[in-house]
């Protein structure tokens, strides 16, 4: 088994008995979505990003992008790579002179952080098979910017 791109397909919302929980919903080139429940201010750093909405100061993942980019790291890619107990886990790529480096980080982070150094997203096939879902098997969400108005 290997890796799979994927695309970010937005943000939203969904409501469940402990209130609304926002989750990044990822397309896969089966057709199918992987939804990953995500927290709030992730939620609106991953928004954000999509959007290209630039706030007046740098946020989280602005800043730590922009300290990677002035040591000479590149983002070189996010891959989802395990699935335990209902916890995703991801690993963020990067690389300068001296060579390239992995690191553990949450899938929300670092999409957070892909999206704004214009990386690739990936998943491994084994994830994407037992987390991927149909669309009629999803259930309702609402898009983050139309939640929050």
């Amino acid at each position: 088994m290997g890796v799979m791109d994927a695309s970010v397909r937005g943000v939203f919302f969904t409501t469940s008995a402990g209130g609304a929980v926002p989750a990044v919903l990822l397309n896969l080139p089966s057709g199918k979505t992987l939804p990953i429940y995500i927290g709030l201010w992730e939620a609106i750093s991953i928004n954000n990003a999509l959007n290209d909405d630039l706030l007046p100061r740098p946020g989280t993942h602005d800043l730590f992008v922009a300290m990677l980019e002035s040591y000479g790291i590149t983002v070189r890619g996010l891959t989802i790579d395990d699935l335990r107990d209902g916890v995703f886990y991801a690993t963020l790529a990067s690389s300068r002179e001296e060579g390239e480096e992995s690191l553990d980080c949450r899938p929300s982070d670092g999409i957070a952080i892909a999206l704004r150094a214009g990386a690739p997203i990936a998943i491994e096939e084994v994830v994407a098979e037992k987390a991927g879902v149909e669309e009629e098997e999803l259930p309702d969400f609402v898009d983050l910017s139309t939640y929050l108005s």
